[in-house]
């Protein structure tokens, strides 16, 4: 081959690698900028763009005097910018020595400032602006410093005076609010409880992940948790907002605020009264309720055992159950008023009306019926007032037998056992009321007793509020106004009635009839001179192993005041306390009564509530008047 040649092919080898390669640059760059080009702009617009949040302000939630239950106090989280750090130092290295100087022992005094507030060494703070950090923590923009400080205390920090080191160091330090160079800041904010343990299962908590866990907190969580803002814009290389891309702006709107129709001075006696209850019997639990007896608005409940809602991760899941709306129990003698109200309502008895209660059977429907033994045994008969006084399980059973299981089956409905009441908070029980085709032959001897049928304390609460109001069964209210970012009320909720029970003149009736248990019935020490006082004690044995157990009880006390121009009712039901006095066990008037004497003394005294002048009240009562 010639040198001629040779060269000529070389020269045609290399042009043509080199076409060879520009035909495939420009291939590349025509798919790049043509036919991949919207996938690829795409793509980098989602690297670039950045949308940050604006987290709201929840709610507060008060009780109806305005005092504040739950609140969210804003926080601080301090983190370190490493990329910052580079920044700055770039920055400072074209100072002169003298401001470069100057300005490193501004910065210094700043990081020292810092760890005093922040109660750490200084060593451990100044670690984080040491050339190794930066360079070890190079990709990162956001290394944690501090979990959170309070507002109060991270203003301290902006708040250093340096004027006295001339307009240089001023310039400097204003130029980042005060805080170090690389310092980042982020608001956020806490949800704290500042009575603790004060109505904790009314309230329940927001938990770590920022969700609503039960009570008032989850049931009013629209209102309450507002919507969060955000910032829609574009970020450069190192990850720093362009301001002048920035495409949409939307603020925050922080949340309403909830008033409650809880009392917090009411709230707080029951929860004393609980922990006394606690320290005496050691019960396995207890409920205490008091509610406005027109209205059905609940003034205060709690349970015992309960638990402080700024440390509700240490409380046992049982703990955190209401369980005044979520436990079961036979409600016992407090059942009996069903019985009465649904005799006198179909005209069936009057108060005056005599039952033989020394028998221990009765053949109803062709078949020998045994009774429930009473603890006292009557010598002559007794009227359907002296059956709820005494609480006579035989005439309890014979008031029931007159309505017929299909007629005391109805009017325990009527009185809401059996169903939800419409709690607001939900995780209600329904409680156990059977249809009449489930009965066995004993139960129209054991239901009207308050056996063989099972109740929230709510719903036992609330069937007793139904003589109170009138004879109308009242819905539970617990949130009396939702309350604008401006204070002003855009929801105004009422009391609600369910449905009417029975005539006012019978509830009427019943009133009195339970104010002789106060008088000379089972809860004498429940009476208040100078005050009506109606009411009815409950014992019951507790199921233990399928069985009603002999040595297991729940006693209650369900009461309200005036008897003849009703205030408030209360109810207390301790669940197996452990006492003993003589002969009588765990008995409602032996655990209940008590209590509810002192919580109905003290909030006839914090509420002002007047007696009534009861002269001509028990003939009017007995013949169907109400004032």
């Amino acid at each position: 081959m010639s040198k001629g040649f040779a060269s000529s092919y070389r020269l045609v080898l290399v042009a043509t690698t080199i076409l060879v390669g520009f035909v495939g640059v420009g291939a590349r760059l025509v798919h790049l900028h043509v036919l991949d080009r919207e996938r690829l702009v795409s793509y980098v617009n989602r690297a670039r763009r950045t949308v940050e949040t604006d987290q709201a302000r929840r709610g507060d939630i008060v009780d109806a005097k305005g005092d504040v239950l739950a609140t969210s106090r804003t926080l601080v989280e301090l983190a370190v910018d490493p990329w910052a750090l580079v920044e700055y130092i770039e920055q400072t290295e074209k100072r002169s020595v003298d401001q470069a100087v100057l300005i490193e022992s501004i910065e210094r005094n700043k990081r020292l400032e810092l760890a005093r507030i922040l109660d750490l060494a200084p060593a451990e703070v100044e670690s984080y602006w040491t050339p190794g950090y930066r360079d070890n923590r190079v990709k990162s923009r956001w290394v944690k410093l501090h979990d959170g400080v309070a507002e109060s205390v991270f203003n301290q920090l902006t708040a250093i005076d340096v004027s006295e080191l001339g307009p240089e160091a001023t310039r400097h330090y204003d130029s980042n609010h005060g805080l170090p160079r690389g310092l980042t800041v982020r608001r956020m904010y806490q949800r704290v409880y500042p009575r603790k343990q004060l109505a904790a299962h009314i309230i329940g908590f927001v938990n770590q992940e920022d969700q609503p866990s039960g009570g008032v907190e989850a049931f009013a969580d629209f209102y309450l948790r507002g919507q969060d803002g955000w910032t829609e814009s574009e970020k450069d290389g190192r990850r720093r907002e362009m301001a002048q891309f920035r495409t949409r702006e939307v603020p925050a709107a922080d949340g309403f605020s909830v008033m409650l129709s809880i009392d917090s001075v009411v709230q707080h006696l029951i929860e004393s009264e609980l922990t006394r209850i606690a320290t005496e019997y050691q019960p396995q639990k207890a409920s205490i309720i008091v509610t406005d007896a027109e209205s059905g608005f609940i003034l205060g409940m709690g349970n015992y055992p309960t638990f402080d809602l700024n440390a509700y991760g240490s409380a046992p899941m049982e703990v955190q159950r209401n369980v005044a709306v979520t436990d079961l129990l036979d409600p016992g003698s407090t059942f009996k008023i069903v019985a009465a109200s649904g005799a006198l309502e179909e005209g069936l008895v009057t108060p005056r009306t005599l039952f033989n209660c020394s028998i221990d059977s009765i053949e109803y429907r062709g078949r020998e019926r045994r009774f429930m033994p009473d603890d006292h045994v009557y010598d002559h008969p007794l009227s359907v007032s002296e059956i709820i006084s005494h609480s006579s399980n035989i005439g309890a059973a014979q008031l029931g037998m007159k309505l017929g299981e299909r007629g005391l089956y109805d009017f325990a409905r009527k009185f809401g056992f059996g169903e939800k009441s419409g709690f607001p908070l939900g995780y209600e029980s329904q409680g156990l009321l059977n249809t009449p085709d489930k009965w066995s032959a004993l139960e129209i001897t054991r239901i009207p007793a308050g056996y063989s049928i099972s109740a929230t304390p709510l719903q036992i609460h609330y069937a007793m509020a139904t003589i109170a109001s009138g004879g109308e069964l009242l819905q539970p209210q617990l949130v009396r106004e939702i309350r604008d970012l401006n204070g002003e009320a855009i929801y105004n909720l009422g009391g609600i009635v369910r449905r009417r029970v029975m005539q006012e003149r019978v509830a009427g009736q019943m009133a009195r009839m339970l104010m002789g248990v106060t008088e000379d019935g089972t809860a004498k020490a429940a009476a208040i001179p100078g005050y009506q006082i109606a009411g009815k004690t409950g014992t019951a044995q507790k199921l233990v192993d399928g069985r009603y157990s002999k040595k297991h009880h729940v006693g209650s006390f369900v009461g309200f005041f005036p008897a003849t121009d009703p205030k408030v009712v209360v109810t207390v039901i301790v669940d197996d306390a452990r006492v003993t006095t003589g002969s009588r066990v765990n008995y409602g008037s032996v655990v209940a009564v008590p209590t509810f004497r002192r919580v109905a003394e003290r909030l006839i005294s914090y509420l002002d509530i007047k007696p009534v002048d009861d002269s001509n009240s028990s003939q009017l009562a007995l013949e169907g008047g109400r004032r």
